[in-house]
């Protein structure tokens, strides 16, 4: 969340930049509960000094006279307006909290204007998509083994759409993935971090995701408790309501989990096969840092995530993700794509996000500095590194050989133990 103060302070250019993003603010409503839950307080807070001098008063007085029971009195009314006061109080503060909580993160100053994808930049590209073009690359769904590895009929019977078996040496090709992924983020420093998977309500409004995408999330009502659409969450959440040593920023750490996301309204060729899941594997980096190196920091972890795909030599594009378009918490977002030769086109296979202080502020994260002073609030990035999915379709779609086998990446082959996967003889459809 923003810094109320500074909200109050900065009203007109904080509701410009916001509106930049694509969210919708009732800043009328918000600016009036605001002022009338102060106003409240400072009343509140009145009638106390008004109730602790008659109690005061009290004290020196023989009991039993006039005098005394008159004060009590006075005591009584306004003790019972304090109670009231408080009450009315705390019925407005977290109504104001409710309506704070829709106010999304400023966007940075260097990310373009504009409200859909064509909008974002391309900063980057890596490899060279035209070399491969190929007579024998198709998507990944019409591979004809495809679906003798990446069981979506009995996926579907056993849960619902959009949630794959993976099976045989497709199940140790994504094993083999995940391995490469968690191996090299640890070689770059991020401490692993073995997460549950499901978190509680606090959590998912730390970190954003509530109450902006309640509806995207499985929620196990019974015990309030939220599937996680990514390991964000919970790593994120590892420090909440901590301060943490100066000397220990940056803190970094990675985890592996399933994802789980209800996609709802998702449909057309976009999101065949692999394209879109509701259950899907991914790494994630999660950075704790100082506020002066957020941005610089930015940059770092973008490479992180884009060094695995150099080293599986898949072509890749970088693109500065405009206002519109970027997340409610974040405040600057990179997405990396991957060309999928088959499909002929680009997918995202991470996002890699400065959250400055938002989440931290939510979350309660905060560090010491250790020249002294009062304690201040981290800023918060992730990025994906990387989903799987995609990064298997363009594997698949890359790699076709004229066996109709695919070539495995060198870099994977300690884990998989084989040069290629396919062509097998399929099983019976379910």
């Amino acid at each position: 969340m923003l810094d109320i103060k500074f909200l109050r302070e900065n009203t007109d250019a904080i509701r410009a930049a916001v509106s930049r993003k694509k969210f919708h603010v009732d800043w009328d409503t918000i600016l009036a509960l605001d002022a009338r839950r102060r106003a409240l307080i400072a009343e509140a807070e009145q009638a106390k000094a008004v109730q602790n001098a008659a109690n005061k008063e009290m004290a020196k007085m023989p009991k039993g006279t006039p005098e005394f029971l008159a004060k009590v009195a006075e005591m009584k009314t306004a003790s019972a307006k304090v109670k009231e006061l408080e009450k009315t109080a705390a019925d407005v503060d977290a109504d104001w909290k409710r309506h704070y909580l829709t106010i999304p993160n400023i966007p940075h100053e260097s990310i373009p204007d504009g409200r859909t994808e064509e909008d974002s930049k391309e900063v980057s590209t890596w490899g060279d998509p035209a070399a491969l073009v190929s007579p024998l690359a198709v998507p990944h769904w019409e591979i004809p083994w495809f679906d003798s590895l990446v069981d979506f009929g009995r996926g579907a019977k056993v849960a619902g759409a959009g949630f794959p078996f993976y099976v045989g040496d497709m199940a140790r090709l994504v094993r083999s993935l995940i391995q490469f992924f968690l191996e090299e983020a640890t070689a770059a420093g991020y401490q692993e971090i073995l997460a549950p998977l499901l978190v509680n309500p606090e959590s998912a409004t730390a970190t954003g995701q509530l109450p902006d995408k309640e509806g995207q999330m499985y929620h196990a009502t019974t015990d309030d408790l939220y599937l996680i659409p990514t390991a964000e969450v919970p790593i994120t959440n590892f420090i909440r309501d901590e301060i943490i040593p100066e000397e220990q920023l940056p803190l970094k750490r990675c985890g592996y989990t399933p994802c789980f996301r209800r996609e709802a309204g998702s449909w057309g060729a976009h999101v065949r096969g692999l394209n879109r899941l509701h259950q899907f594997d991914k790494v994630e980096l999660v950075k704790w840092v100082l506020p002066e190196t957020s941005f610089a920091e930015l940059e770092t972890l973008r490479d992180d995530a884009a060094r695995l795909l150099e080293k599986l030599d898949l072509p890749y594009r970088v693109l500065l993700i405009c206002a519109g378009d970027i997340g409610f918490p974040h405040a600057k977002q990179y997405d990396l794509e991957v060309w999928a030769g088959g499909q002929k086109r680009w997918l995202e296979v991470s996002s890699c996000s400065n959250f400055t202080d938002f989440q931290a502020r939510r979350a309660g994260i905060r560090y010491r500095p250790k020249n002294g002073g009062r304690v201040e609030v981290a800023h918060t990035l992730n990025g994906s590194a990387l989903g799987l999915p995609r990064v298997l379709a363009a594997i698949l779609e890359n790699n076709i050989q004229p066996d109709g086998s695919v070539r495995i990446p060198p870099v994977l082959r300690k884990w998989y133990l084989k040069d290629t996967i396919g062509p097998i003889a399929p099983l019976a459809p379910a």
